[in-house]
């Protein structure tokens, strides 16, 4: 149940974007961003803005190229996103969080108890989506399978 000290606690209005890291965040993020690489040039890129353009996609469910202007590029920002979604950066980042979290709100750090319908059910025995990039992509279609594709080449060639 929402008590007044859980709504103030989970208030993110001095913050730029509600998807925008807090420094307490930050704080817990910052030692799982693997360093650059040695040799090359020097990485230029602020990462806490990256991740907060990561979480920006996320939490809105935008396109990159409606990524706002005052985040970094949007090229940057999915090449981090592919890159730590690879190396499982991302998903270390989202375990920390989750945890800090379920801590500050004095519960135990893995939930002891789950509930589940008969959809969420049907859903897991099918199998869910392995990473959070298969989930944003748009889904293939064959040439072969697009009568559009098929009907244009014969009527041109």
């Amino acid at each position: 149940m929402w008590k007044p000290e859980h709504r103030l606690s989970a208030q993110r209005s001095g913050l730029r974007y509600p998807s925008d890291l807090t420094d307490a965040e930050w704080a817990i993020a910052e030692p799982m961003i693997p360093p650059a690489r040695s040799g090359g040039r020097p990485r230029d890129v602020n990462v806490r803005e990256v991740l907060n353009g990561i979480f920006y996609v996320l939490s809105t469910g935008c396109q990159w190229l409606a990524l706002p202007k005052d985040l970094p590029p949007k090229s940057t920002v999915h090449h981090y996103f592919m890159l730590w979604d690879w190396d499982g950066t991302l998903e270390r980042i989202h375990h920390a969080l989750y945890v800090a979290v379920r801590e500050h709100e004095g519960r135990e750090a893995s939930p002891s108890v789950a509930i589940i319908d008969s959809q969420s059910a049907k859903g897991a025995q099918k199998g869910g989506l392995r990473s959070t990039r298969r989930a944003l992509m748009r889904a293939r279609r064959s040439r072969v399978a697009s009568g559009t594709f098929s009907s244009i080449r014969s009527a041109c060639c």
